[in-house]
């Protein structure tokens, strides 16, 4: 199994419905902090994005992609009578007009990623982005922080959202699920700070990290950098 096949079926990360309507309403208004207000925005890698109702109020256009094609049944299946959001499969996706997006959002994706992939969408993005348009790395994984680290966030989470034992019951079942199997044979990718602001600037945006990631897990990190 790999990390998209994992994503594609029955997974058990969110611990219960509260934390995943919380997980996501978090997400949703940590992006829309960081979006240009009224622009066209693909968010890439958008998980079922129960909150994209809120990102699209600030935008003109919504896109929606996750590589999942289950998610993607979700995606459209849930917005399809919302003129705002547009949910795209790999041919949409593919088929984007170059220099048409004001923003790219990419949350908790890279970690999942090849650093190869990463590259290749990096000059992605840059090609379907404005000149001067954003692109939003949110939740990258610092090589220094681990498993325990998530542990921590996720139980200092739970407590101010009110489902702190329905956590600490999903840990233990995560202990015995695929993911920790998957996670041990996949690792994560991980990037320095150094090295992304390096990867950046070669692939022609300028960008910095922010002083707060987005969602919950401030171990992890979050760059906003500008197509130049």
């Amino acid at each position: 199994m790999n990390w998209r096949e994992f994503w594609d079926g029955e997974h058990a990360i969110y611990v219960n419905a509260r934390h995943k309507t919380l997980h996501y309403e978090r997400i949703a208004r940590d992006i829309v902090a960081l979006l240009p207000k009224g622009g066209v925005a693909l968010d890439h890698g958008a998980g079922e994005a129960l909150s994209a109702d809120a990102v699209a109020a600030a935008c003109s256009r919504l896109y929606l992609y996750d590589a999942a094609p289950s998610v993607q049944q979700k995606l459209a299946a849930r917005f399809s009578d919302d003129a705002r959001i547009g949910v795209l499969d790999d041919a949409g996706l593919a088929g984007l007009a170059d220099e048409s997006l004001d923003a790219v959002v990419v949350n908790s994706l890279l970690q999942y990623l090849t650093r190869e992939e990463f590259v290749a969408l990096l000059d992605f993005w840059r090609g379907k982005l404005k000149p001067g348009g954003k692109l939003i790395l949110g939740d990258v994984i610092p090589p220094d922080v681990g498993p325990l680290d998530d542990v921590k966030a996720l139980m200092t989470f739970a407590l101010q959202g009110g489902f702190l034992f329905a956590a600490a019951a999903g840990l233990a079942r995560t202990f015995f699920s695929d993911y920790r199997k998957l996670r041990a044979e996949n690792p994560l990718t991980t990037y320095a700070g150094e090295a992304m602001a390096r990867l950046l600037d070669a692939h022609g945006f300028s960008g910095a990290r922010e002083a707060r990631n987005i969602g919950h897990n401030q171990a992890r990190m979050t760059f906003l950098a500008r197509r130049r």
